[in-house]
């Protein structure tokens, strides 16, 4: 599977880097993918939706209707 590389301002929460990187649709979606067991961080499973990302980490979703992946890369400067 490929890993997208995603810059964004780090610290980030889970909920919203799902957004920024693709990976959820919306909040409602990303709650929704975080509730339901569907997002590893780092091949652990992650239940909480407001976790602090710090860059480095690769996210992955993986529900019944797709399997996505993005690392979390700090914004130079940030």
């Amino acid at each position: 599977m490929r890993v997208t590389s995603v810059e964004v301002r780090v610290p980030i929460r889970l909920g919203q880097f799902l957004k920024l990187a693709g990976l959820a649709d919306s909040g409602v979606d990303a709650t929704a993918l975080v509730a339901d067991g569907d997002v590893e961080v780092d091949g652990e499973l992650e239940t909480r939706r407001g976790r602090q990302l710090r860059g480095g980490e690769v996210v992955t979703v993986i529900s019944d209707a797709y399997e996505a992946s993005a690392r979390v890369v700090a914004l130079p400067g940030a």
